[in-house]
C-alpha cells in the first residue's frame, strides 16, 4: 500500500492519496483545489489516479475534485445523500472499492453534514482489522465535527447533532483499538473547538482521550459538542455551496502583476485592495480604504471572515509572497482577483494623495488617552470565548468575525482604538473600519496581552 497525507498549515487541512503498488490504482481523499502536488507523487510512483473521494462538502476550502477529475479522468465520489451539479458516484454504507489488494470501505458517518462518511482504509482485502480510517469532519483528534454550520440547509443543529452521536459513539467507537484515526482538520480549524495539533492517533487513544468520545446519552453529547464552538467564518456557507457546484477550475497564472497605472484604474473602478503586509508596516502607510490582511497568520480564513466572496479584488503584497497570496485566496474560492501590485511600488502612488499612516497605538497611549475627558472608544475584536481572561473596562465587544455585518453598531465621531489578544486581528478590523469611513482609528500594538503584561507589573 501507498499511503500519503498532505497537511496545510495555513487552512488545518488534510488530505490523502492511497493507492497500490502492485497494480498502480488509486484514489485521493478530500484534495485541495490546487492538485499539482498530488499529481507529482502519482506520478512518481507510477499511480494512476482513478478516483477521487470528499468525505462531506467542505464550508472552509473548496476542494479540488473537479480539477482532479479534469486531470485524470478519475470518477468522483461523495456519500449517497449528496446532491450536485455535476456527475458523481454516491458511495453507500459498506460499499468496498477494490484499488487491488488494497481496499476502501465506505463507513456512513453523518452529523457534522448529512452526507459525511468516513473511508476505512485495509491494507489487504481480507484484513480482519482495518489499517486506518480517513474520518473527514465525523471525528478529529480530541474533538469532533460541530453539527451547527450553516452548511446543511434544511437539517437543524439538533437534528445533526443526533446523527452525529450515532455516528462517532456507535460507528466509529465500534472500531477495533488498533484502527489509525486520519481526521480532515487539525488544531486552527474552525470545524471544532478543541482539535489536536497531532495529525494521526487511534481508535483506542480517543476511546480514552476524546471527550465527545466517551460514551454518553445523547442530550449530554449535544449540550457538549454544540457548546463553546467558535464564530462560523463568514465564507463557510458560499465554501459548502460552491462544493456543490460546477466552477471554473483552479488557474493560478490567470492572476499577474499590475502596473501603478494599471493598479490605480482597477481601484477606481471598485476593486477593493487587500494588502497582506504586517500590521505595523501597513499602519506605517497604505493606500485610503484598503484592508489589511496580514500574510503571516491564517490569512485565507480571516480574508473570507472579512471580506464578501463576491467583491472584485486587488492585492498589495511583497513580491515574493504575491502567487502564494492569490493562491490562497483561490483555495477558498476567492477567485476575482484583477492582480497584484508589489509593495515596493506603493510609495508611487502618494502623488495621487491617497495614502495614510494612521499609526498605532501602546498601552501607555492608550492608558493615557482614557483618562482625557473625551476618551476613544475601546473596541474589542476578540472571539467570546477569550473573554474569559479579562476584558479592558467599557470596551465595546464586537467578534472579528462579525464586525463586517455589525458596523452601524459603531456610532458617532469618537477615536477608535481596536484590540484583539495579539495585534493579528486588530489590524484587519481597523482598516475594516476606516474603508467603511470612520476616520480616527488605531489599533493596540501588542493586543490584550500587552495591556494585561502591564496590568500585573502594577499589581
Amino acid at each position: 500500500m501507498i499511503f500519503t497525507q498532505y497537511y496545510l498549515d495555513c487552512l488545518s487541512q488534510a488530505s490523502y492519496l492511497v493507492g497500490d503498488e502492485t497494480t498502480g490504482r488509486a484514489v485521493l481523499v478530500d484534495p485541495r483545489r490546487d492538485i499539482a502536488e498530488y499529481l507529482a507523487d502519482a506520478r512518481t510512483q507510477g499511480l494512476t489516479i482513478v478516483g477521487v473521494i470528499n468525505t462531506h462538502f467542505h464550508a472552509d476550502f473548496v476542494a479540488g475534485h473537479l480539477e482532479v477529475a479534469a486531470a485524470t479522468g478519475a470518477w468522483i465520489g461523495y456519500g449517497h445523500r449528496a446532491q450536485t451539479d455535476y456527475p458523481i458516484r454516491h458511495l453507500t454504507d459498506g460499499e468496498r472499492i477494490s484499488l487491488g489488494d488494497v481496499t476502501l470501505e465506505v463507513m456512513e458517518t453523518p452529523g457534522h453534514t448529512p452526507e459525511s462518511i468516513s473511508v476505512l482504509i485495509h491494507e489487504r482485502a481480507d484484513d480482519a482489522v482495518a489499517y486506518g480510517v480517513l474520518t473527514g469532519d465525523a471525528l478529529f483528534i480530541g474533538d469532533v465535527g460541530r453539527p451547527d454550520l450553516l452548511a446543511s440547509a434544511g437539517v437543524t443543529a439538533e437534528e445533526l447533532g443526533r446523527m452525529l452521536h450515532d455516528s462517532v459513539q456507535r460507528k466509529l467507537m465500534g472500531l477495533p483499538d488498533e484502527v489509525r484515526v486520519f481526521p480532515a482538520h487539525g488544531a486552527g480549524s474552525a470545524c471544532g473547538k478543541n482539535l489536536s495539533t497531532e495529525r494521526q492517533s487511534t481508535i483506542g487513544e480517543q476511546r480514552r482521550t476524546n471527550y465527545a468520545c466517551a460514551p454518553m446519552p445523547v442530550e449530554q453529547f449535544l449540550s457538549l459538542v454544540t457548546g463553546g464552538q467558535p464564530i462560523t467564518p463568514g465564507y463557510f456557507a458560499y465554501d459548502a455551496d460552491l462544493n456543490r457546484r460546477t466552477r471554473a477550475l483552479f488557474d493560478q497564472s490567470a492572476v499577474a502583476a499590475l502596473t501603478v497605472a494599471e493598479f490605480a484604474a482597477a481601484r477606481a473602478a471598485g476593486a477593493l485592495v487587500v494588502d497582506v503586509r504586517d500590521p505595523q508596516e501597513f499602519a506605517a502607510g497604505h493606500l485610503r480604504g484598503a484592508v489589511n490582511v496580514p500574510f503571516d497568520g491564517r490569512f485565507a480564513e480571516t480574508a473570507g471572515t472579512v471580506i464578501a466572496p463576491d467583491r472584485t479584488l486587488l492585492v498589495i503584497a511583497p513580491a515574493e509572497r504575491a502567487a502564494d497570496t492569490v493562491l490562497r485566496l483561490s483555495r477558498i474560492g476567492f477567485d476575482r482577483v484583477t492582480g497584484f501590485l508589489h509593495d515596493s511600488q506603493i510609495a508611487r502612488l502618494e502623488s495621487v494623495g491617497e495614502l495614510v499612516a494612521p499609526g498605532r497605538v501602546s498601552v501607555d497611549d492608550l492608558l493615557a488617552a482614557l483618562v482625557r475627558a473625551d476618551p476613544p472608544l475601546v473596541l474589542d475584536v476578540r472571539n467570546p470565548g477569550e473573554l474569559g481572561i479579562g476584558v479592558i473596562g467599557g470596551a465595546q465587544h464586537i467578534p472579528l468575525a462579525q464586525l463586517s455585518g455589525r458596523l452601524d453598531e459603531i456610532g458617532g465621531d469618537r477615536p477608535i482604538v481596536v484590540h484583539c489578544a495579539g495585534g493579528y486581528r486588530s489590524s484587519v478590523a481597523a482598516s475594516l473600519l476606516r474603508a467603511a469611513g470612520h476616520q480616527d482609528v488605531r489599533d493596540l500594538i501588542g493586543g490584550f496581552h500587552a495591556w494585561q503584561e502591564f496590568e500585573l507589573s502594577r499589581a
